[in-house]
């Protein structure tokens, strides 16, 4: 119990290193900020929360495994290997194409409603 209670532990410190440390996360943030504040502004249902509230953590925690891509792959080489290279930029790639589906669901659900 004491292990599983650690891991919880260790699982903030990654957290608050992430947002004390990250530009992105930090952006990404940023953006959760501004999005609830819009849908509170809203008025979304329940489930257009659920479907928000699932992109926000999917978005922070894809950006906390890129992070964690990144710095295995810069521990493990010290010279410029294609290889590595290819590993950050598929992560980082990963991220984009999160963050471009998060905000294309993001209009489905905010147009309808400012425009109608």
């Amino acid at each position: 119990m004491l292990n599983f209670l650690k891991s919880f532990g260790y699982a903030s410190e990654g957290i608050l290193h992430a947002f004390k440390s990250e530009r992105n996360f930090k952006v990404h943030i940023l953006a959760t900020i501004i999005v609830t504040f819009a849908g509170l502004m809203t008025g979304l249902s329940m489930s257009e929360w659920l479907v928000i509230i699932l992109l926000f953590g999917g978005m922070l925690a894809l950006e906390m495994v890129n992070s964690a891509i990144e710095r295995t792959v810069d521990a493990i080489t010290v010279n410029r290997d294609p290889l590595a290279k290819q590993a950050k930029d598929l992560a980082a790639g990963a991220v984009l194409i999160f963050a471009i589906t998060s905000a294309i669901i993001g209009l489905f659900i905010f147009i309808p409603k400012w425009l109608l």
